[in-house]
């Protein structure tokens, strides 16, 4: 009898000490698939050496042409990120309030512009995309779906005070061919409905490949460090020369047009760090 007793209090105990270990590895997935974070760092420089400073630094085209920015954004949106599997994960789609960005030199600490993502599921991520702009299906959901940001891009001088749209891109500053001395400004972005008013859509997007892949856990905030190389703005794809007869444009003409596609070039990822 003593042996039966010691028998079945053993097997007790074994069934108690598997359900805990069971509910305590179920508290432990669950734990495990919390989401986590991101942080994402621009850095704005000429032939991938970063820190333009603002009405200082100075870059010559391969046209030979001496140019500074007195201002330089840009509008990031549509953030995904892909896993190891290519599974993409979409950040705030065409949901600019919540997934849109304003990447302001004037801005940057130490030469690093920084964008903070939350809620991104635990993963380990390979490949970055992200538009360059806002996209014809974001704007065209209205106010709704974006008066949070709209009031930030017209704070910061991004939208179009004559025309409904964003600025895309902002580059104010001074070009000369032996000095930086003529004033100029290159606005890129759409008008309105780009169908309705056979205009181009300069929305463009971006993907990048990590070299390093980003550990996304609910302890660890992976930081992709992009350097944006805008030497592209006139000695890219199409190398490009400021005249007085593009130096003063705003929306999409065939210059602008010229103008995307060269910065679409501009961004590297440089490294990323697990943290």
């Amino acid at each position: 009898m003593k042996i039966y007793k010691f028998l079945s209090l053993f097997c007790i105990a074994i069934i108690v000490f598997t359900l805990t270990s069971c509910r305590n590895n179920d508290e432990d997935d669950s734990t495990n698939e919390t989401p986590g974070n991101l942080q994402i760092k621009f850095e704005n420089g000429f032939n991938n050496l970063g820190d333009i400073v603002l009405n200082q630094t100075t870059q010559t085209s391969s046209q030979g042409q001496k140019h500074q920015f007195s201002a330089l954004k840009y509008v990031v949106s549509n953030i995904s990120l892909f896993d190891e599997t290519g599974n993409e994960f979409k950040y705030n789609e065409n949901n600019p309030d919540k997934g849109a960005f304003i990447v302001d030199q004037a801005d940057a600490v130490a030469g690093i512009i920084y964008l903070n993502l939350n809620g991104i599921p635990k993963n380990n991520y390979k490949k970055i995309k992200f538009g360059l702009g806002i996209s014809q299906n974001a704007y065209l959901l209205g106010q709704g779906g974006q008066a949070e940001f709209w009031n930030k891009a017209k704070q910061k001088g991004m939208s179009w005070s004559w025309a409904a749209g964003y600025v895309f891109v902002k580059l104010e500053g001074k070009y000369g061919t032996s000095s930086p001395t003529t004033e100029f400004m290159n606005h890129t972005g759409n008008m309105g409905n780009t169908t309705a008013n056979n205009t181009p859509d300069l929305y463009r997007e971006v993907t990048l490949n990590l070299p390093t892949t980003a550990r996304v856990t609910s302890t660890i905030t992976p930081s992709i460090h992009i350097l944006a190389d805008l030497n592209q703005y006139l000695s890219g794809e199409t190398p490009l020369t400021l005249t007085s007869t593009n130096d003063m444009m705003m929306g999409a003409s065939q210059h602008l047009v010229n103008v995307t596609n060269n910065l679409t070039k501009m961004f590297k990822v440089d490294h990323v760090h697990n943290d």
